[in-house]
């Protein structure tokens, strides 16, 4: 697919993807979501990509969905046709990175409000520059968190801060953010895209399948019991025990040497 309202790079096992609508601020569009999705899918099917960054290009993040036209398509639909929208749009990217099976990094450069918050919050690691500023706003629009947000922000913050966050609609800044952990690190603007690759430049360099299992269990842990969790791992740990990166990474240790993982 031929993207132009996003852009995707790949290199050394990490897939960038840029929200490139700068001059709405990367408000969602129809297609934007269609691309960002259809990017996501790519990344999850190439083994050589470990490890995706999602940014926004411009002096925004995201901005959510777009009021210069969400108005006017809501008055032209009916409620059931409006509900169903969001679902086969917006809440697919939730679904779709969830699925990756490979980190996702939100490298937060700017404003990120509304479905753009949800879109920092649907990453599993968020780093931010020190302009940015995020805000669960679609109580200030009479709308609810329509991607993700009402689930995503109490695992974030935790239920007191998320609801005040929620119901206020209120914007906080990036050191904020961090204190409230939001977010995992506060960089200057000029720093923020070095330090996403760094990260997942660590990340890439270790074996795949393990990073892809550990993320596995780390969200189905958000659902199930202790015992449960842990017979979850349990069927996961042996195949892993079995694959040539994990007999890479004895004979590495034993060796003195750095690993070399392939995936298998």
């Amino acid at each position: 697919m031929s993207y132009s309202e996003i852009l995707l790079e790949k290199a050394e096992g990490i897939a960038t993807i840029t929200l490139n609508r700068p001059e709405h601020l990367n408000a969602f569009s129809p297609r934007l979501l269609t691309e960002l999705r259809a990017a996501i899918e790519e990344i999850r099917t190439e083994d050589a990509v470990r490890v995706a960054i999602i940014t926004g290009a411009g002096r925004a993040f995201c901005a959510g969905g777009d009021l210069k036209t969400m108005g006017e398509r809501h008055r032209e639909r009916t409620a059931v046709e409006t509900g169903r929208e969001l679902r086969d749009t917006v809440q697919r990217i939730p679904v779709a990175l969830r699925g990756l099976g490979k980190p996702a990094i939100a490298a937060v450069n700017g404003p990120a409000t509304g479905a753009g918050c949800d879109l920092a919050l649907m990453c599993d690691i968020r780093i931010a520059a020190t302009n940015a500023r995020f805000a669960e706003s679609y109580v200030k629009v009479g709308l609810i968190p329509g991607a993700g947000g009402a689930y995503l922000l109490p695992r974030a913050v935790g239920l007191s801060k998320a609801c005040e966050l929620l119901f206020t609609g209120d914007m906080i800044d990036a050191a904020e953010a961090e204190r409230i952990g939001l977010i995992s690190k506060v960089v200057p603007p000029d720093e923020l895209l070095p330090a996403a690759r760094a990260l997942a430049a660590k990340i890439a360099a270790n074996p795949p399948l393990s990073v892809r299992y550990i993320k596995n269990a780390i969200y189905a842990g958000q659902q199930l019991t202790l015992d449960e969790l842990l017979e979850h791992v349990s069927l996961a740990f042996g195949p892993l025990s079995k694959t040539d990166d994990h007999q890479e990474a004895v004979r590495a240790f034993l060796e003195k040497r750095s690993p070399s993982f392939k995936g298998s």
